[in-house]
């Protein structure tokens, strides 16, 4: 009767945590969910920045941004969570950065995005200038965005860095992210362009809402075309890195949900092993009383 109790202790024990993972499954869903709507609702704004930079694209070929910096070091962003159970999303982004650093010899200084980022980086005796970490919420804002991404453009710009490098993991699909490691800086004309495309070209007639050159051949830019390529590539630069933000965070969430999924069917078929464990026992126990109460029976009968 003992064994047939802890294994019914076992069984309440796994539903329970077959109960929790679902429910941190469908938080994980909403959340992933609202991520991947936050990225689609700056179209608008992508579209007018696209506008504007095509106006001024011509005004680029000396801007500091686009050559590399004197600074012989990199400085790498690393983007992870700030909590676990979410199967291999922190493994893999660490993976890339030791795998980088094995590849490039570079020597590279650290900011971190996530609390896992940050321990990975003192684990391995790497120097962190900052860490982001715990204003580094579900909840993005593109204040804090705008933050991290001033302080790549002083550093870059300082010449203290040479080349500017994030690792993240990019958002394919449901149950598939890749980790990346991007250069941020320096960027090219194209670069900034071709991403502007990206978010656009499948919903937008681009022929048809973007300016040609003939359009605006006739018209003077006030301010000069220097001052507003000053105004115009940071507030891109700032949208990319927040875009970037948010990719990594709705590949967190997906990557939740499929451990946490992962984790419910574990959990339910455990217990259906141990329901069926539990009445092979049960079902033992009451033979063995049906066994006695007849011997007893019998033994009766022959007195």
């Amino acid at each position: 009767m003992s064994n047939a109790k802890e294994i019914k202790r076992k069984i309440w024990s796994i539903k329970n945590t077959g109960k929790i993972t679902k429910a941190m499954e469908l938080i994980s869903t909403v959340k992933m969910k609202k991520a991947q709507d936050l990225a689609l609702e700056k179209r608008d704004f992508v579209l007018e920045m696209l506008k504007t930079f095509s106006r001024v694209e011509d005004h680029l070929n000396e801007y500091p941004l686009f050559s590399r910096a004197k600074g012989w070091k990199t400085l790498g962003v690393i983007i992870t969570s700030n909590k676990g159970l979410c199967g291999g999303y922190n493994v893999n982004v660490m993976k890339k950065v030791s795998a980088y650093m094995k590849d490039t010899w570079e020597d590279i200084d650290f900011i971190a995005v996530g609390k896992r980022g940050s321990q990975f980086v003192a684990r391995t005796g790497n120097k962190l200038i900052a860490d982001f970490s715990n204003d580094f919420t579900d909840t993005l804002d593109p204040v804090f965005t705008k933050h991290i991404s001033e302080m790549m453009r002083e550093k870059f710009l300082s010449g203290e860095y040479g080349k500017v490098v994030v690792f993240h993991n990019f958002y394919m699909n449901t149950i598939k992210q890749v980790p990346v490691a991007k250069v941020a800086l320096p960027i090219e004309s194209n670069d900034i362009r071709s991403y502007l495309v990206s978010i656009l070209e499948d919903h937008v007639d681009l022929e048809k809402e973007l300016p040609k050159n003939s359009d605006i051949a006739g018209f003077e830019i006030e301010p000069d075309p220097e001052t507003l390529v000053s105004e115009v590539v940071p507030i891109i630069l700032d949208m990319i890195f927040f875009d970037t933000l948010l990719n990594a965070k709705a590949s967190e969430h997906s990557s939740r949900m499929i451990a946490m999924k992962n984790a419910k069917d574990s959990a339910n078929k455990i217990a259906s092993l141990l329901t069926l464990k539990y009445n092979k026992a049960r079902q033992a126990m009451i033979t063995q009383e049906v066994s006695e109460i007849t011997a007893w029976v019998e033994s009766m009968k022959e007195s």
